[in-house]
């Protein structure tokens, strides 16, 4: 039995510009948990944009 695992979750979150709004977009979580219950720590976050595209969420911020 394996005490530590990762995890990918997807779920829709609203971005904010001032020029395009509000914008809904899948934003995918891969962290890891203890147990398959207790979240340890969320090892990389990204989205998909409206284009297809798959972006770091860190790298694109987009309320400022």
């Amino acid at each position: 039995m394996k005490l530590i695992k990762i995890k990918r979750k997807t779920q829709i979150e609203q971005r904010h510009t001032r020029k395009m709004g509000v914008l809904s977009t899948n934003v995918t979580y891969i962290k890891k948990t203890f147990l398959n219950l207790i979240p340890l720590k969320t090892l990389h976050k990204y989205r998909e944009t409206y284009y297809g595209e798959i972006k770091d969420c860190e790298d694109c911020v987009l309320a400022k």
